[in-house]
């Protein structure tokens, strides 16, 4: 067997192994590092998500969430807010006549009956003229009488001044003869005033309507006497009516001219009217504590008629267009007047400023803190606070759209 002897490592490949193998090390412990650097970041964000999740869970847990019903959320409208004070009263014509008989005679004709319409001058009634007729024919020839006597008298007096200036007579004569004309003449004066009357008596024979309307009342017939002073006639005009109605004292102060008052009529089914105070009485009705106002009726239509009962009311206060908030949302917390808003299903607490209220409506203007399009909680909901998540019991859309609510009626 022979034995051999290898060669001796060359000493350049030993020193280039020895220079790598550090570095090798290097390597390795570095990625052994990230390797548990990594894991050890997966585990903590594993951990960290599922306390979040808990943490979720748990706060979900607590937090209540309640189930509402469509009655119990309403949304804010803007609009007018009016403040109204009830009234009630009769329909009086503006403009009514009571025509009466300014001499006296027998009816000869009536021309026109109740109900119909008459022109202002038409002639209402005749009655027989033969008396008058006869004072003027008497009244003239008295006349003529005076008138006569003052020519006579006239002569006379030239007569007298003639005399009087050949000294044929004494001044106190022709005195006389001059007062005589004077006398003479107040006599025709006093003749042609009761030609005047005499003919105004007759003209007077002939009664006629002093204004344009409808005959309301005949008091008289044809073939009756009629004394000076005695009715014949009533007319009204139905254009322009006026309301009478008796308000309260302790209300008067907020009673103003030209505010607009609303009312019905019976018979006229849901028609309303429209009117403005005109007059306000400065004294009590006798017997009661109320003052009468008077409002001023436009019945171009001639629709109402006088003595119909109405029944409405008196705009004595009123908001701009503001939104307005039910009474029964606003609540009375120790910061103030606040209302349960929902916000992304969450409840709210809401400080709101509040100007006019109208309690009959059950509405408040909301001068500050909500817009129009909120939606705020009305009912009393004790269990209900703010932080809560609320649901409803329909679909949401649904819900906005059936607690939105109506315009609320308007009083006057």
């Amino acid at each position: 067997m022979k034995n051999e002897t290898l060669p001796p490592p060359a000493p350049l490949a030993i020193k280039r192994s020895r220079r790598w193998r550090p570095l090798v090390l290097i390597l390795i412990g570095v990625a052994v590092a990230a390797g548990g650097w990594s894991y050890k970041q997966s585990k903590q964000q594993a951990a960290s998500a599922a306390a979040a999740q808990a943490s979720k869970k748990k706060e979900a847990a607590k937090t209540p969430v309640h189930e509402l019903a469509q009655g119990d959320v309403a949304a804010i409208a803007a609009r007018e807010l009016k403040v109204s004070l009830p009234l009630s009263g009769s329909l009086m014509p503006l403009t009514q006549a009571t025509i009466k008989s300014k001499v006296s005679g027998e009816i000869a004709a009536t021309t026109v009956q109740e109900g119909q319409q008459v022109a202002a001058g038409q002639i209402l009634l005749r009655l027989d003229a033969a008396d008058q007729r006869a004072r003027l024919t008497q009244q003239q020839a008295m006349l003529d009488e005076a008138q006569a006597r003052l020519a006579m008298a006239g002569k006379n007096e030239a007569n007298s001044q003639a005399l009087l200036k050949q000294k044929y007579i004494s001044q106190t004569a022709y005195d006389t003869t001059q007062n005589s004309v004077d006398l003479a003449r107040a006599a025709v004066k006093s003749a042609g005033a009761m030609v005047d009357i005499a003919r105004i008596a007759l003209a007077d024979t002939v009664i006629r309507a002093p204004m344009a309307g409808i005959v309301s009342k005949r008091h008289v017939q044809a073939g009756e006497k009629v004394a000076p002073d005695m009715p014949v006639y009533t007319i009204v005009n139905l254009a322009q009516m006026t309301l009478e109605a008796p308000v309260p004292s302790a209300e008067i102060p907020r009673i103003k001219v030209g505010q607009d008052v609303r009312f019905k009529v019976d018979g006229f089914g849901a028609r309303d009217f429209a009117g403005k105070v005109e007059r306000i009485n400065p004294t009590t009705e006798s017997g009661s504590r109320a003052m009468m106002v008077y409002i001023a009726v436009d019945n171009s239509d001639r629709a109402l008629r006088g003595g119909m009962f109405a029944k409405g009311s008196i705009v004595t206060e009123r908001s701009s267009v503001a939104p307005l908030v039910p009474l029964t949302a606003v609540r009375q917390e120790k910061r103030g007047t606040v209302v349960y808003a929902l916000v992304k299903g969450k409840v709210v607490e809401t400080p709101v400023t509040l100007g006019l209220r109208n309690e009959d409506e059950g509405y408040a203007e909301v001068t500050a803190g909500l817009a129009p399009g909120a939606q705020v909680i009305v009912a009393r909901l004790d269990g209900v606070k703010p932080g809560h998540e609320v649901t409803f019991n329909t679909a949401p859309a649904a819900a906005a759209a059936a607690a939105k609510p109506a315009a609320a009626p308007q009083k006057g």
